[in-house]
Parts: C-alpha cells; structure tokens; sequence
C-alpha cells in the first residue's frame, strides 16, 4: 500500500503543501503544464531551492500580475475550476478544499454559502496552490494519507479582517477533532488553506505511523522562527495486513443514582462526539445496591471531550480512563441484491477467506416494513445474494 506522511512538526500553508509534493521529484514543468489546463491567466509560478536552518527543500512563490481581482467568491472558484480541462478526480479534489474553507467560514460569520466572499483564499495565489496541490497529491497516485498532530503556532496574525489571534477562528474551526500544538513557533504557523488540505485529503492523523520511507519532500516556507519554517512530506509503503491495531482508551464510570430512562439519551450523546462503542454492565456497588457499569471507547483524542459528557450528562463524579490496543480484522461493505431493494452486507476478512458477512440491520428493518415481511425473509434473501458477488453464504452457530 502506497502511503503519503504529513509531518506538520512546523505547520502547513497552501505554497509549502505544493512546494512539500514537488519536492518529492515531480517533473515541475510536466505539473506547469497540467496547471495550465486551469485556463488562468495574470500569474506565473516561480519553483527555487531554499533551506530554513539547514534543511533544504523546495519552495514556491506565484507572483500575480496587480490588475487581477484580489478575491472570489465561491460560486466564482467553482465555476472556473468546472470550465478547467484537468480530470474530475483534481477538479473535485480542489472544489472539496473550497467547500471546506467557505463551510468554516460561513459558520464563523454565522451566515449561508452563498453569502460568503472568501478574502486571501480567494486570490489567485491561493487557487494556484490549491488546484496544483491537488494535480501533484494526483499524480503521486497514494492509497492511504497519513498526517502527524498539526502545529498552529501563536502570536497575531494579519488578513482582510484585520488582526485576529493564532490560531485564526477559520483554521480553528477546520480543525476540529484533528490533534494539534500549539506555541511551537511566535507566528501562524498553520493557515486556514493549509487546515483545509489536510482535512480534505488525510484519511487519519496518527502519531507514530508504520511504513517504510522511500522519498522524502521538504516545501520551505517563507518565515523564520525557532523551527525550520518547512513541511515534511514521506512517501512510503505499508505493508498489506488483514489486521488493524490501534491504540485506544476505555472511560468508566459507576453509577447506582441515575434515572435509567437517561442512559438512552447519554449514549447518544456519547455515540455523536464520536465514541467507538459504549455499554452498560450491571454491577453490585457499596451498601448492596444495584448500578450500572458505564464503559466508553474511543480514540485518545476523543477522551477529553467524552470525559466532559459523562461528567455533564450522568451523576457520576470521577471518570476513570486507561489506554487499550484494539486489534480488528479488515472490513469491507458490499451491496447485495435482494428481491425486495439493495442490503449493505459487511464483510470481515482473515488470511484471504472471508469470516463474516453479515446484513446491515437497519437496510433489512427497513425493507422489511417497506414490503410488510418478517425481517428474516430480508436476512435470507441477503445471504443468498452473496454467491452471485463471489461470495458464499456464511452459517455461524
């Protein structure tokens, strides 16, 4: 499996994510003529050698002939980018990139889509990053993306709106859910854009990937501070594996005074700020009475803000947490065809056989009430659809 690593130990901005990927030995004027396909006009591309405190890389620097307008709105990017002869794939890589920052944007202002005018992301400079990032995150043809926790920087930062704190509320809001730092370096080390790339192209943030390194790109930023102002990009290969382990955490909580119609409403909770799994189990507390084991699982990430939600929503009074490593086997949906509609079945595979595949409830709930049959009848007719995906059907006691 092809892996792409995002090692952002000093952040990430739209020209040092283009200047990173070129590094990694893309023909630069094979990638200036895919850009051309853009059909922009009123800039030029400048590709040099730098080095920030001993690390050289590549750096890129788009000048914009002045009479070009500053900014566009989103409808504008999303047309020009539409008219463009690069390949869908590129085109809905960079218009998810848009769509992203006007989402944040929008959010922040408290306002609709349409009504947004994005300002610096908008200008030409940024529309050369984003589109060329997204030609060169084509070419490297990658199966998996990969980014470390992300460096936000701190001090003030200077734009259309004028002074704002780093992180900016944009950068903030695109990273929710992704780890991050913050303080490594006295200035916006991470960019609204540079937020957006890796949310739109990282499949998970980890913090110690396994792959074996065979390139590696620096893009060189224009800043300089206490870290090589760069961006370090791998390109490597993982090997295949039918197992994944992860390392997680378990909450719990015991609780013996809680309205058990409230369980209902907390797991939800729960489930919605991204738990894994949650379960209840009954346990026999001091003074003999009755109560419930509330356990949690979910990414170390997630622990603060699940941590917050038992202590919000249940009458526990401490959390307990520690770290566990969850091996799963690899999974894959499937789309049977039944007689009464399509059943999402889920596969679990294991040294090249399949182990289990198992109807998703909920299709089969609801075909059922749709043609008024028992919800076995929908269980069945899924499973005798499998031989004809090349898959047999799977009997487990």
């Amino acid at each position: 499996m092809k892996i792409l690593y995002y090692d952002c130990f000093a952040g990430i901005s739209g020209d040092m994510h283009l200047a990173a990927l070129l590094d990694l030995g893309i023909d630069h004027d094979a990638w200036l003529r895919e850009l051309d396909k853009l059909n922009l006009e009123g800039y030029q591309v400048q590709i040099r050698r730098a080095s920030r405190k001993g690390v050289t890389g590549t750096q890129v620097h788009v000048v914009v002939d002045p009479h070009q307008p500053e900014t566009r709105n989103l409808r504008q990017i999303e047309a020009l980018i539409s008219r463009s002869a690069l390949s869908n794939d590129i085109q809905a890589r960079a218009m998810s990139v848009f769509g992203r920052l006007a989402e944040a944007e929008a959010r922040i202002h408290d306002t609709t889509l349409d009504h947004i005018h994005i300002h610096e992301v908008g200008a030409l400079d940024a529309i050369v990053d984003i589109v060329g990032g997204a030609i060169a995150l084509d070419w490297l043809k990658v199966d998996r993306v990969l980014c470390s926790p992300v460096e936000l920087g701190s001090g003030v930062a200077h734009c259309e709106h004028g002074v704002l704190p780093v992180p900016a509320p944009a950068t903030l809001e695109l990273l929710k859910e992704v780890p991050v730092r913050l303080g490594g370096v006295p200035f916006e080390a991470t960019t609204p854009t540079g937020a957006a790339l890796l949310t739109t192209f990282v499949d998970e943030f980890v913090e110690r990937p396994a792959f074996s390194i065979q390139r590696i790109g620096y893009g060189v930023g224009h800043r300089d501070g206490p870290l090589p102002n760069v961006l370090r990009v791998c390109l490597g290969e993982q090997a295949a594996s039918e197992r994944k382990e992860e390392e997680l955490h378990v909450l719990e909580c015991n609780i013996d005074d809680m309205n058990p119609e409230c369980y209902d409403y907390v797991l939800e909770r729960l489930f919605a700020a991204g738990a894994l799994d949650a379960w209840l189990t009954p346990v026999q507390m001091k003074k003999n009475r009755p109560g419930i084991l509330l356990s949690v699982l979910g990414s170390p990430e997630q622990a603060s803000r699940l941590t917050e939600l038992l202590l919000i929503e249940t009458t526990t009074l401490g959390v307990r947490h520690y770290p566990v490593k969850r091996i799963e086997l690899v999974r894959e949906i499937v789309q049977a065809t039944t007689p009464y509609g399509e059943v999402a079945v889920k596969l679990a595979r294991h040294q090249g056989q399949t182990l289990r595949a198992k109807p998703e409830y909920e299709d089969c709930k609801r075909l059922a009430l749709e043609h008024a049959v028992p919800i076995h009848a929908v269980y069945a007719a899924a499973q005798e659809a499998l031989p004809k995906l090349g898959i047999a059907p799977i009997h487990r006691c």
